[in-house]
């Protein structure tokens, strides 16, 4: 089951406040202002700065 959409709608970037890009085969949602990646892990998003993938 994939993230919720209403969810994905209100979600942002924590560090940036940017929009995010939901990955589904990926499962990332990447911001698309400063490009950190979040993991989406057993269908919840993690949200944590400190846990999020810097982009390359």
């Amino acid at each position: 089951m994939p993230v919720d959409k209403e969810l994905l709608e209100i979600l942002v970037c924590p560090s940036c406040h940017g929009a995010l890009d939901y990955r589904e085969q990926e499962e990332r949602l990447v911001c698309t202002s400063c490009g950190l990646r979040y993991a989406v892990r057993d269908d919840i998003p993690v949200m944590l700065i400190e846990e999020a993938e810097k982009p390359t």
